[in-house]
């Protein structure tokens, strides 16, 4: 007997807003709505397709009264795809999120912050292919 790992509930008072935040940030589209759920995923998922293998997991954003009270116990990691870390830093700021200081070691290499409402996560190292050339001597131009 197995499971699959189909969706992570992510709860909160604006599931439409943070859907549209999490769509824009990921590149996920809206695959279901109703009065206080909304799910988003890369992929309309399929009873037949998840029975096969391991599929991505959606997102849905669930409607709750209570607002968040502590630190997250679970967050999401985001990377960059195609620019750096800090162009995506900046871009997040630009849709909404904020950054985080929980007394971090300035030296990381990542960067806490939260979306619109307050839920941590981070953002990685970019993913993008790098621009650099090795010349024949195997120096980095």
């Amino acid at each position: 007997m197995t499971s699959r790992f189909t969706e992570l509930v992510v709860d909160c008072h604006d599931p439409e807003r943070l859907a549209a935040f999490w769509c824009a940030v990921l590149d996920f589209t809206v695959i279901d709505r109703s009065e206080d759920k909304v799910e988003i995923g890369s992929w309309e998922p399929t009873v037949e397709e998840v029975r096969a293998r391991q599929m991505p997991p959606t997102l849905m954003f669930i409607r709750v009264p209570e607002g968040k009270a502590v630190k997250n116990r679970l967050h999401l990691d985001v990377s960059p795809i195609d620019g750096s870390t800090d162009d995506e830093v900046t871009r997040l700021l630009g849709l909404g999120a904020t950054k985080v200081d929980a007394g971090q070691d300035p030296g990381r290499n990542w960067v806490l912050m939260a979306d619109p409402e307050g839920n941590e996560f981070d953002v990685l190292r970019s993913l993008a292919p790098s621009n650099d050339t090795i010349d024949p001597e195997g120096q980095r131009s």
